[in-house]
């Protein structure tokens, strides 16, 4: 079959901030001729596979990439309600005006974002309602951002129980499937040529985002930490999902694989540094590159 007339479903993983390598891997993916049918993500996974779902993930690329250290105190609104310590009204007021008031089952493709109950503790695949809040629902990371109503039920991170949702696929009808994961155990290091604009925005934000972090650690302890001086609650929390998310998809994978997986390193940021946009999409570039290449090479030896 010509790969220019590929139909594929598309995985989209969690992981926190490395999930705007998605952007760069859904790029690299059309460049190379195939054709998106269907996406199915769980966390960032799922916000960017929206975005791209309603044809405005290059307005979010614009956006991310335009954010300096003003803008990202301004998105960062703090929750009073003590079910997680960022409402995250003022981020979605954004995501909103781009996704607007579409439904799911009036997208051009199929779509479900997966989402976890937290009170039956559940799977959840949301595939038909608002986009906008089934989006909310599945990037609900525990403690972090506070859960979304839907329905009934109280929905958090689908990351939790699905970190790589193959399984809403399985019933498509397209010719290949492709998962792009964001849990990758690999010692390959790639460089990625950051321009200096970019390198002096990460700097003003991880001043600001350390400021931040030290404030929101005195909601939780008051006493001097005695060790691992390096890691603060956050980098604790964001390990600690990571672990679990490996672990879970382990089991995952045993019993459904995609055609292609490709892997972006789970070392290649932390979970959240949501400030490295423009080093991130270009990781999922690249690696996606190097993923196309390698299929076009069997190709042609076949």
């Amino acid at each position: 079959m010509n790969k220019q007339r590929q139909t594929i479903s598309l995985v989209l993983g969690s992981g926190g901030a490395r999930g705007y390598a998605h952007i760069g891997a859904i790029e690299e993916l059309e460049k190379n001729g195939y054709k998106i049918a269907s996406i199915s993500g769980s966390s960032m996974g799922a916000m960017v596979g929206a975005l791209y779902a309603c044809g405005k993930l290059q307005e979010f690329k614009e956006w991310v990439l335009s954010l300096g250290m003003l803008d990202v105190v301004k998105l960062v609104d703090f929750s009073l309600n003590g079910k997680g310590i960022i409402g995250g009204d003022k981020v979605f007021h954004v995501v909103e005006e781009m996704i607007g008031d579409i439904l799911i089952e009036d997208l051009p493709i199929t779509y479900t974002a997966v989402a976890t109950d937290i009170v039956k503790q559940k799977e959840v695949w949301i595939q038909k309602g608002r986009l906008l809040d089934a989006v909310r629902a599945s990037v609900a990371i525990p403690t972090i951002l506070t859960p979304k109503e839907i329905s009934g039920r109280y929905l958090i991170d689908g990351g939790i129980l699905n970190p790589l949702p193959i399984a809403p696929t399985i019933s498509d009808t397209t010719d290949i499937t492709i998962a792009v994961s964001l849990n990758a155990k690999t010692s390959k290091k790639h460089i990625i040529d950051i321009p200096e604009i970019e390198n002096e925005k990460q700097t003003k934000v991880e001043k600001i985002y350390v400021e931040m972090k030290q404030k929101a650690e005195k909601l939780f302890s008051d006493t001097p930490k005695n060790g691992f001086e390096e890691m603060s609650i956050f980098n604790i929390m964001g390990r600690t999902i990571d672990i679990m998310q490996n672990a879970v998809l382990d089991c995952k994978m045993a019993g459904y694989s995609p055609d292609i997986i490709i892997g972006i390193p789970n070392d290649a940021c932390g979970f959240y540094e949501f400030n490295r946009g423009y080093e991130m999409i270009e990781l999922g570039r690249i690696i996606t590159q190097e993923e196309c290449l390698e299929i076009n090479q069997k190709a042609s030896s076949s």
